[in-house]
């Protein structure tokens, strides 16, 4: 029914249009025949387009007392630059009072140390410490510059010699922090429109390489090869602008968070297959795997060369600091004014540059300490095999034992609390310093939360059984309790 305005407006518009029609009857312009409707809706557009352009009427405002000003800047209250403080926040870890090597003392109590990577057992080796005390009284302990500006020493370039000749690589560069190699070199080389697809399970580092690079980054389920293959089609089947962009794989060799080994082989191929670079994070298999340490390309008999960029904290296996990027020639020397660890960053102290030389030359003079390390490895898989409430679900090689609950509680905070249970209590109960796969806010990896334990081959078989049985105990004692 329509409604009397509405009735209204139509006969007040048909008596406009039959007002204009009579004298614009015969008006043409341009070949278009004007009459009334036409002339009633070209005085409606410019009556709108005349009411749009109005500025808006505002009163003017009566200004504010002192009194009132002070008052509204008492009950302002500024939003909090930080979330609320939880009591997990508030939890400080143990703090250790010696070298992080096998034994270490907290709390003036020597404990068994299985929390930190000290995978090769060379912190407080004697000839790594040779070394530092020859370098810092040749060169002092810093660099006090990047290496750009004056931060460049021999002991720098020798180092980056030593780790290529020693991987068979034509060029390596140095960086002063561990944790921002793999974060610099990404977003030097991946830019935004570029395409990334990289592993779900990668640690925090290389995502946040992979935030910095402004890509597109699309994820696969980690570890799925079937899932990496999905993924690379679905990102270049019938797109022809992808053919266009620069793409890249990125993994770990040996994954942080969940002691898996990446299928080096397999992921060659599909590279080739899809025509991908493939960027890899050596950080916990350099010196690790392989049949003389020199990481996954020798463990899987991949030639290193397939490999577009390699990268490596030197935190671990050689127990110094730093990292390194490997490859061609021309990959190093576009991070040295591309790369912002490298550009500005002061460069590494050189007596760890040193260590890390030492480091090398004692792996490849004594290849026995990888069959120590896989041995130590092996025995403490086998003595956690039958765990209660617990299991084993990292690779058989990696010296990250990772443990995760066979029966999740349906929430990743409640299995961190159990998990930080069971490791507090073998900390004070049976003096084995281990953690839990405890992870930052900023941290997005959607792998199950467990207990992290680094085998060193510095560990001795009383150490690993030791380990085992204070483990198996309060495992079943905490486990218990849920039931």
């Amino acid at each position: 029914m329509v409604s009397p305005v509405a009735g209204m407006t139509t006969k007040a518009l048909d008596w406009f249009s039959i007002a204009f029609d009579a004298p614009l009857a015969r008006a043409v312009v341009f070949g278009v025949h004007i009459d009334g409707h036409l002339v009633v809706e070209v005085l409606l557009i410019a009556v709108i387009l005349f009411q749009l352009s109005r500025k808006s009427y505002k009163p003017p405002k009566k200004p504010l007392s002192e009194k009132e000003i002070d008052d509204l800047c008492e009950e302002w209250v500024p939003e909090s630059l930080t979330p609320s403080i939880t009591d997990d926040m508030k939890a400080q870890p143990p703090a250790l009072e010696s070298a992080a090597g096998p034994h270490t003392i907290i709390n003036g109590k020597e404990v068994l140390n299985f929390a930190s990577a000290n995978f090769l057992g060379l912190i407080g080796h004697e000839k790594i410490i040779d070394s530092c005390v020859g370098s810092v009284e040749k060169y002092g302990v810093g660099s006090c510059g990047p290496r750009g500006f004056y931060g460049t020493i021999d002991a720098h370039l020798d180092c980056e010699n030593r780790i290529a000749k020693f991987l068979g690589t034509p060029d390596s560069i140095l960086y002063s922090y561990g944790i921002s190699t793999i974060f610099s070199v990404i977003p030097a080389f991946c830019k935004k429109g570029d395409i990334i697809v990289a592993d779900e399970g990668v640690h925090w580092a290389v995502q946040n390489g992979l935030y910095l690079s402004r890509s597109t980054v699309v994820y696969y389920k980690h570890n799925d090869m079937t899932s990496l293959e999905k993924t690379l089609e679905k990102m270049t089947r019938g797109n022809k602008q992808a053919e266009k962009l620069r793409r890249y794989i990125v993994v770990e060799a040996l994954y942080q968070n969940s002691g898996q080994i990446a299928p080096l082989d397999e992921i060659v191929r599909l590279k080739e297959k899809y025509r991908f670079r493939l960027i890899m994070d050596e950080s916990n298999s350099f010196g690790v795997l392989g049949n003389s340490g020199r990481g996954l390309a020798e463990h899987f008999g991949v030639p290193i060369e397939k490999i577009d960029i390699i990268t490596a904290g030197m935190g671990n296996a050689l127990a110094t600091d730093g990292g390194f990027c490997t490859g061609s020639v021309r990959v190093i020397d576009h991070q040295r004014l591309s790369s912002s660890g490298y550009v500005f960053s002061a460069s590494l102290p050189p007596y760890l540059a040193s260590a890390a030389i030492a480091a090398v030359d004692y792996l490849e003079a004594n290849p026995t300490v990888l069959s120590s390390l896989r041995r130590n490895i092996a025995s403490l898989v086998e003595g956690l095999s039958d765990i209660p409430g617990l299991t084993v679900a990292s690779n058989p090689l990696s010296p990250i034992v990772l443990l995760k609950l066979k029966n999740s509680t349906g929430s990743q905070k409640r299995d961190l609390q159990l998990l930080n249970k069971i490791v507090e209590r073998v900390l004070e109960e049976d003096s084995v310093y281990i953690v839990t796969t405890k992870r930052s806010n900023l941290d997005k990896c959607p792998l199950p939360v467990g207990i992290r334990m680094f085998v060193s081959a510095g560990h001795s078989e009383s150490d690993l059984q030791n380990a085992s049985d204070a483990l198996k105990r309060v495992a079943a004692s905490v486990l218990s309790e849920l039931n």
